[in-house]
């Protein structure tokens, strides 16, 4: 006997030899938008983040690591969701500066007073809202957070989200997480050229006895570069999308780095290297605009 279906007040009914069974056909919408709740970019990277975070809070007594984290991550997201609120009058999870409140968290010393985590999270925030155009924010938030920390309250960062501060050989983890992030919101081209051109530089330097980079080629330095590059770099905000465009984002990112490191030191040459790609896409993306709006040369002279 064949099944028969019929509807009956807006409810299927499909007929079979043992009674009626009836399909709920709300359920699997229900279910495709819970899994792409679930599966969505920023909950995938903060996942990632979070697992890097258990791992590198196992280097800190008392899990200092963690109660440092967990103020970031509240002030950022309490701060972004104001300013969600404030723009579009609806409450909804701040997962954007979840995902800034835990970079910096990651980034920072875990010793970092908690006022000057605080001011370092307010001002990637205001950053995010503030400086940016047609409601994209022009610059990293967390880079530029982190750098005005350092310019200004000169706040240590030890990276300890990158396992830094762990045996090396963990830094197996740091790779993985970042290769599934960095799958997941497409930017492979992107990374590649950054790492690629950063220790491209550093080697050749090495190689010819230019500059003091040997520090630069270990740990904590490589850990350093690896999160940068996997977490930050591959922001889709504030990086480009066509692949074209993602390599000369990324070779333009770890140049600027690695040269800002064998000329000034210090530790704000990621950041630095960093926000003047961010500065550079914006530019580009400006201009790209402006030719579109000029008309050529037929139009002129029709």
């Amino acid at each position: 006997m064949t099944p028969r279906s019929e509807r009956r007040n807006g409810v299927k009914y499909i007929s079979t030899p043992k009674g009626y069974i009836i399909v709920d056909e709300n359920k699997p919408k229900e279910i495709s938008r819970w899994a792409q709740l679930v599966k969505t970019p920023k909950r995938y990277v903060m996942a990632m983040l979070l697992l890097l975070a258990l791992l590198g809070a196992f280097n800190s007594s008392a899990f200092q690591g963690l109660g440092h984290l967990l103020l970031a991550v509240c002030s950022a997201a309490a701060l972004d969701l104001g300013f969600s609120f404030a723009y579009k009058k609806k409450i909804q999870l701040p997962d954007g500066g979840i995902i800034t409140g835990l970079i910096i968290a990651l980034v920072l010393s875990t010793s970092t007073p908690a006022w000057v985590t605080f001011c370092t999270v307010a001002v990637a925030i205001l950053s995010k809202h503030l400086v940016k155009v047609k409601k994209k924010p022009i610059f990293n938030p967390a880079a530029f957070g982190l750098l005005f920390s350092l310019i200004v309250f000169s706040s240590g960062q030890s990276w300890w989200g990158s396992l830094s501060l762990l045996p090396v050989w963990l830094i197996v983890f740091v790779f993985v997480t970042g290769y599934l992030v960095t799958s997941k919101v497409n930017k492979f081209p992107q990374v590649f050229a950054f790492l690629g051109v950063y220790f491209a530089v550093f080697t050749i330097m090495s190689l010819i006895g230019v500059g003091d980079v040997a520090d630069a080629l270990r740990a904590p330095f490589v850990n350093s570069a690896l999160f940068l590059a996997f977490f930050m770099v591959t922001d889709p905000p504030t990086s480009p999308a066509k692949y074209k465009d993602q390599i000369k984002f990324g070779l333009l990112a770890g140049a600027i780095s690695a040269v800002d490191y064998l000329v000034f030191g210090g530790l704000a040459y990621l950041l630095i290297g960093l926000l003047i790609a961010n500065a550079w896409m914006h530019g580009r993306l400006q201009t790209k605009k402006q030719q579109k709006k000029l008309p050529n040369d037929r139009q002129l002279f029709s």
